[in-house]
């Protein structure tokens, strides 16, 4: 809700496309430096609490994003700086969160849990533009704000009523300095036959296309000319579409044949992009947004479940932080680049270009999910 508020509170200020893109880099961003810290932190400290002070942070900047646009004192500048904060607060909560999934259920429930965990990830990264558009377009970007300072502070708050298995509750006691221990992780990612190369692909596949959804209200305007309520339209069409994908994948409850799901899924979204601008027809755009949403959500639920599966516990909280900066840090770089060449070529031409290599690279893909898949739908 929050993301959908900010991006368009970036476009009433500036009305470029480029400061869309800056504002959506300066929250996705900060996972390039801050992500693999906070997965050597995960590993080594107590995963609710470093949780619950990452989520209060959050909280904060939301909050006083909220107040300081309702009281007209908001800028692009300080946007761009609490953005800033919340990604960074954001990058040390996402590995922690997710590393405790093992320690709340019996390890027969784990790929199972893992599925639900990331369908309620991924979904609500699509559901809560679809419910923030109506809202925005309603009474403005300060009701999404204050929902998202809210939400964050029930959630940390009611973090101390769950009970985690004392053997998930850090990866490991301290082994060496923090440093040591972040490229121990990004090795042990790296040289995963499984793990590594599918990571490789979710990224690339999210600089291409991710960017999409980052930058909407350019497009909305441009190539639609629609306004707010055009951009509530089209964000409540991928929201249907990536719970109406989600459940599907999460329904399938079992690990074999997640990899296929992981690569044909952008491969499908690759032509589904490059139909979502090929006209200037609305309808059009929301049908190909309820294929973008299932798409883009199956993809990153089946990637996410093959990672946290597959992953030693020891490494689990690393391994999910390089998640963590694949779904913030790819996004917002494709973000900018969209942005920035759509300033100067149209929305259309760069945003087919993109869709175009991602088809390259989902073709690849396909030729090697199954090497891939010996490694990661049969962890040991």
């Amino acid at each position: 809700m929050h993301r959908i508020a900010v991006m368009w509170l970036a476009w009433e200020l500036t009305g470029s496309a480029f400061w869309v893109g800056v504002v959506a880099f300066a929250d996705l961003a900060p996972a390039v430096i801050f992500s693999p810290i906070a997965g050597a932190m995960a590993d080594r400290m107590d995963r609710v609490k470093l949780t619950m002070i990452a989520q209060v942070a959050v909280a904060a900047a939301a909050l006083c994003t909220a107040l300081l646009t309702g009281f007209g004192h908001m800028s692009i500048a300080l946007l761009i700086l609490f953005e800033l904060g919340s990604g960074i607060a954001q990058s040390f909560a996402q590995p922690a969160r997710q590393a405790l999934m093992p320690g709340l259920v019996p390890a027969a429930d784990l790929p199972a849990a893992v599925a639900c965990n990331s369908l309620c990830f991924n979904v609500a990264r699509f559901l809560g533009p679809a419910v923030a558009g109506p809202m925005v377009a309603a009474w403005g970007v300060v009701p999404a704000m204050l929902c998202n300072a809210l939400a964050y502070s029930i959630a940390s708050l009611t973090l101390v009523m769950i009970r985690v298995n004392p053997l998930h509750l850090r990866g490991h006691a301290p082994e060496g300095s923090l440093l040591s221990e972040m490229r121990e992780g990004i090795r042990y990612v790296a040289s995963h036959p499984g793990i590594g190369p599918v990571l490789a692909f979710a990224g690339v596949s999210a600089i291409l296309l991710r960017g999409v959804q980052e930058v909407l209200p350019p497009f909305v305007e441009r190539l639609f000319h629609q306004g707010a309520g055009g951009l509530a339209f089209l964000t409540a069409a991928i929201g249907v579409g990536a719970l109406i994908g989600g459940l599907s994948v999460a329904a399938r409850g079992r690990l074999q044949g997640t990899t296929r799901v992981t690569v044909v899924a952008v491969l499908i979204q690759s032509v589904v992009v490059m139909g979502f601008v090929a006209t200037g027809s609305f309808a059009m755009a929301v049908v190909c947004g309820v294929l973008y949403g299932a798409c883009a959500s199956a993809h990153g639920i089946s990637a996410q479940t093959l990672a946290q599966s597959a992953s030693l516990t020891r490494m689990r909280g690393r391994t999910l932080a390089l998640w963590g900066l694949i779904t913030r840090a790819c996004p917002a770089l494709g973000a900018v680049v969209l942005g920035s060449t759509g300033e100067v070529f149209g929305m259309r031409a760069p945003t087919l270009i993109f869709a175009g290599l991602a088809l390259l690279v989902a073709a690849w893909g396909v030729t090697r999910m199954r090497a891939w898949a010996r490694h990661l739908e049969n962890p040991t």
